[in-house]
Order: C-alpha cells, then sequence, then structure tokens
C-alpha cells in the first residue's frame, strides 16, 4: 500500500512552516537530566496519546511533537483544546515514511511510539496486512531511525494483547507471549523487535504492556465507549458470547500518569525493561454492562448476546509490582470512578461521538 504524503505543519499561534522545525519556546535537544525534554508521540491524535500529550502539557515542561497520519483511529478533535498550546506542535505524517522519521528523531530526547493499526475486529475480519506494515514495520523503522540519531530512551506502547489469555493471576512481564489475534500477533512482533535492538544495540529502549484503557475520547468501537453510547442512545447493549470475558481496566488519566513517570525516571533502571500498566483488578465484559446501565441511569435498554469473536482472551489481569518498584507509580483510579467520568464525557460530547458513529457501525469487546 503506498503511503500517504507526509505533510508537517506547525498548528499553533506561530507561524506556519515547510519542513519540520520547532518553534522558539522549544528547548534545545540533546537531553541533560533535570532539564525538559522534547518528546516526539507517535499516533498522537489518538485516544491514549492525545490524553498522554494533554497530561505532560498541563503536568510537566516537556516540549511536544504530535505525529499523525490521521487515519480512522486519529482525530485532531482529540487534542482541539490543546492545539494551541506554545509547547505543541503537531506534524501529519506516517511512521512507515522513513525520510521523515529520521528528520524528526533528530531533533528530540524522547521517543513515545503509540502509532498502532488497533482494531481488533478489522484484522479478524480483512487480515493482518496494515498491522503488519505499521505495527512492526513502522516499529522498525523508528528504531533504525534512533540507531542513526540516538535519543535519551525510546518508549513503546505495545499491549497486554501480547500475553492471551492468562495462565496466571495476575499476569506478571514473564507471563508467555500467546497472541490470540492478528492485530497482538503484530504488537508482539513490534514488541520483541524493540527488544531485541535493546540487546543487539544497546538502545534504551522500555517496553509498555498496557492493559485494557477506557475514558473520554475514546473510538466508540470499544467497548466502554459501545455500551455508554448505546445506553445513551436507548438501543440495547451488545455483549459477545454470554460476556464472561475479564478485563484490567485501566482509566486513561492514570495511563498517562504512567507514561509520565516512565519519561522521568532514571534510564539507567529502565533501559531494556517490560512494564506493565495495570491495575491488578478485572471485571468480565458482562459486568461492564450492568455497571454503564446504572452508571447512566437506564432502566429501559436491554442486553442482547451476539457471537463470540474470534481468538477471544477469556481474562486478562496484570500484574502491577514491577512497574511500582521501578517508577513508584500505582494506578489511582477505580472503575466506578473513572466510569463516572467517562459517561459524563459521552453525555456532554455526543455531536463528537454521533459523527464518528456516522462513518463506522463496526462492534468488538475489548
Amino acid at each position: 500500500m503506498p503511503l500517504p504524503t507526509s505533510d508537517c505543519r506547525r498548528l499553533s499561534p506561530s507561524r506556519s512552516v515547510t519542513g519540520f522545525s520547532l518553534s522558539p519556546g522549544f528547548p534545545s535537544a540533546r537531553y541533560h537530566r533535570s532539564t525538559v525534554k522534547r518528546v516526539l508521540v507517535t499516533g498522537g491524535a489518538g485516544f491514549i496519546s492525545s490524553n498522554v500529550i494533554r497530561h505532560l502539557l498541563a503536568n510537566t515542561g516537556h516540549a511536544v511533537i504530535s505525529l499523525d497520519s490521521l487515519t480512522y483511529a486519529g482525530n485532531l478533535e482529540n487534542l482541539a483544546d490543546v492545539m494551541s498550546h506554545e509547547r505543541l506542535s503537531f506534524v501529519h505524517g506516517d511512521i512507515r515514511d522513513a525520510a521523515l522519521m529520521a528528520e524528526l528523531v533528530a531533533d528530540v530526547d524522547v521517543i513515545v511510539n503509540a502509532a498502532a493499526e488497533s482494531h481488533v475486529e478489522k484484522s479478524i475480519e480483512e487480515g493482518a496486512s496494515e498491522f503488519v506494515t505499521t505495527n512492526v514495520e513502522g516499529t522498525q523503522i523508528l528504531l533504525d531511525a534512533i540507531r542513526r540519531s540516538p535519543v535519551e530512551r525510546f518508549i513503546l506502547i505495545s499491549s497486554s494483547e501480547v500475553y492471551g489469555t492468562a495462565e496466571t493471576d495476575p499476569m506478571d512481564e514473564r507471563h508467555p507471549l500467546e497472541p490470540r489475534s492478528p492485530y497482538a500477533a503484530t504488537k508482539a512482533g513490534g514488541d520483541r523487535l524493540a527488544y531485541s535492538y535493546f540487546v543487539t544495540y544497546d538502545l534504551p529502549i522500555v517496553i509498555v504492556r498496557p492493559f485494557n484503557n477506557y475514558g473520554p475520547r475514546q473510538h466508540p468501537e470499544k467497548v466502554v465507549p459501545r455500551f455508554i453510547t448505546q445506553a445513551l442512545s436507548g438501543q440495547p447493549l451488545t455483549i459477545h458470547g454470554d460476556g464472561h470475558a475479564s478485563r484490567d481496566w485501566l482509566y486513561v488519566d492514570d495511563h498517562a500518569e504512567a507514561i509520565e513517570a516512565l519519561i522521568d525516571a532514571p534510564i539507567e533502571t529502565l533501559a531494556g525493561e517490560v512494564v506493565n500498566v495495570a491495575t491488578g483488578v478485572d471485571i468480565s465484559v458482562a459486568d461492564i454492562a450492568d455497571l454503564v446501565l446504572a452508571a447512566v441511569g437506564d432502566t429501559a435498554s436491554t442486553k442482547v448476546h451476539v457471537p463470540e469473536r474470534l481468538g477471544q482472551v477469556d481474562r486478562h489481569i496484570g500484574s502491577t509490582d514491577k512497574m511500582a518498584a521501578l517508577t513508584g507509580w500505582r494506578a489511582q483510579t477505580t472503575f466506578v470512578d473513572g466510569l463516572e467520568q467517562t459517561v459524563a464525557w459521552y453525555r456532554e460530547n455526543e455531536a463528537w461521538w454521533r459523527s464518528i458513529l456516522g462513518h463506522s457501525q463496526n462492534v468488538s469487546s475489548s
């Protein structure tokens, strides 16, 4: 598939630029401890990454470059409230564009690689081609770029999906990798490729395996916002199988705090490490449906069961000990509290999710 044309723009009060350059407010490149850092966030208009960017701008002095190709999962509205921030630049481009990646990497200290094809149903129905090129080849292009232009650290956002179904309670970072969908297999490929670059080239690689995120601005294909939007629309909540599949549900603001901790912790303790970002608590999809109905205050909507998804993972529950030991971070938001905030956001932003649903009617359970 041909790559989209790369286009670099500065979307802020400062002047537009041709090619990539940073506004005068950005600190100089190359990292010195205790100074602010220049952070490239790939996939920066996506759900998790846009929340990470918003958090970094609000809670740190770091300057941020957001890169996104603006496919179905990337939405500039996710960054609308911070797009004019003096420490944020946006670049419209693709991580598979090696020349662009070389240009960007040369001017940053930290990379948070969150760019990914992440639609599990799409990977099952259409195969893995797009997932391989972004999740594996895109990661490889970035890794080769930092071989030529070293950075202070490279944080890869992998996924708990690489583990498959839990064999232990909780699942720690030594859990076998048994991905159960083409999406998960490509995330495992990028994960292990990044680790090999640490072993082979001694690059400062940190691999993050987040568990199931939820929160404001999440694409309605995912189970929590799907249930919320169905309940708000008075539609039946669609549950794959009997709903027994359980997940460790991580509120996205907690995830953003975890990424901040990984950016700021000494790289000497993190290089080459894999860390879960999780809560250590799992809740079944069936129970999530009941909690959503209660949070929405809906007494009329029903639940309907549809065929189980191919490659379904029965259970995910993450160990939190290693992340806490290395950075001091633990998730602070209970599911009930996070769900309340999430429901309130979708209730107040109906136009946002109805616009997205107008383009896609796909469903998935995780």
